[in-house]
């Protein structure tokens, strides 16, 4: 690390997570492992390890060297140019992996008869290929791989992350606030109205885009979990129950709310907006340093059995460069993940009637050294 004194904190952070993936790779016996990011492959660990948005396949040697062949060499150059990465260009290889990991092999001086990892989800066909054409070598192929190795990394969130995701909170945050002006004033009207409205304001502050497509369901369609489609000319706001369920995108991290929107309920209506109110209440101040993610979730699975209710879905998922990441928040035997200082995750509790419709209420949830942050302000609006 020291050759790596006076760099910037965004490269130190890029160092600090190639160290991690190296020194797992020592652990394991593996010289050289290929990581590959395409439209069939995606897979964020690129990004997060060298910057690079999308289309590159990187190329990670245990002697801590990394070499990164991308598509647009362009965008790599202008986006991996702060992490310590060579960089080549695809296109070199005729853009086909099994080219390029026979040229990185080389060029990094893999010793014959090393273990080579490729992608777990290497199709059978294509793995043989790759078996056939590096016979000086031992081809690797399995479930746990450093693919899956590093998304378990990426669960904790380093200083640069976390500012990252805060800054889209913000913006987050804002929006929700307009939301519910544009809502209380009748300029959005429908749920399509809703989702061109979040993503045009994304835009505005800068953001890639929302995280995922917008689910907008106005009281006739908010008995599902995700709405299908995901939003329609139908009304939103009107009487009943409306879900909205959205993310922003910025700098390649992602937040994830849903707020819900409540017009001239009934008794039963009132019901089940409070459960979902009493269960967030319940859950969130449960997110602490140490505390098995498992009890939350199943926490609020008795408090709904309690109330002769039933949530269809987990509490909540990690939160990253992607919308759904490390740690689960949910209530199975084989969950067995403790909450850790970094680790940013959702809660959203959320009951669902064909008749009554549905409620949801989603945060974004950081864990600190001393407690939790809530980072988001989604809530129940009353019009």
């Amino acid at each position: 690390m020291e050759k790596y004194s006076g760099v910037s904190s965004e490269t130190h952070a890029l160092i600090k997570r190639l160290e991690k993936v190296w020194d797992w790779m020592a652990q394991e016996g593996i010289a050289l492992v290929m990581l590959e990011d395409s439209e069939s492959k995606r897979d964020q660990n690129i990004r997060w390890l060298t910057g690079h948005p999308n289309d590159a396949l990187l190329f990670l040697s245990v002697d801590r060297k990394a070499l990164l062949a991308a598509w647009d060499i362009n965008l790599a150059k202008i986006y991996a140019c702060k992490s310590p990465v060579t960089i080549v260009s695809y296109n070199d290889f005729d853009r086909t992996p099994i080219k390029a990991l026979t040229a990185a092999a080389k060029t990094m001086r893999i010793p014959p008869g090393s273990k080579i990892e490729i992608p777990s989800v290497t199709p059978y066909p294509a793995f043989l290929k790759f078996v056939g054409e590096l016979t000086d070598y031992d081809i690797i192929c399995r479930e746990k791989s450093a693919a899956s190795e590093i998304s378990k990394m990426r669960a904790v969130k380093d200083d640069e992350e976390i500012a990252v995701i805060k800054k889209a909170a913000g913006f987050t945050n804002e929006i929700i606030d307009l939301l519910e002006k544009n809502v209380k004033s009748g300029k959005i009207k429908t749920e399509i109205d809703a989702a061109m409205f979040i993503q045009i304001e994304a835009r505005k502050r800068g953001c890639e885009g929302t995280s995922f497509e917008t689910l907008a369901a106005g009281p006739e369609r908010s008995y599902a979990i995700h709405a299908f489609p995901s939003s329609t000319c139908a009304s939103f706001g009107t009487q009943g129950l409306s879900i909205l369920d959205f993310g922003l995108k910025y700098n390649g991290y992602c937040t994830d709310v849903t707020l819900t929107f409540t017009c001239g309920l009934n008794p039963k209506q009132e019901k089940l907006v409070s459960l979902v109110e009493k269960a967030s209440k319940l859950t969130v101040p449960m997110s602490h340093n140490g505390t098995q993610a498992r009890d939350i979730a199943a926490a609020a699975d008795t408090f709904f059995k309690k109330n002769k209710k039933e949530m269809p879905h987990g509490l909540g998922h990690g939160l990253g460069l992607q919308e759904h990441e490390y740690p689960l928040i949910r209530n199975k035997s084989d969950n067995d993940w403790v909450l850790e200082p970094g680790m940013i995750f959702t809660i959203e509790p959320g009951l669902y009637d064909p008749i009554l419709g549905g409620c949801r209420l989603e945060n974004d949830i950081l864990i600190t050294q001393d407690g939790y942050e809530v980072l988001t302000s989604a809530r129940i609006i009353n019009l």
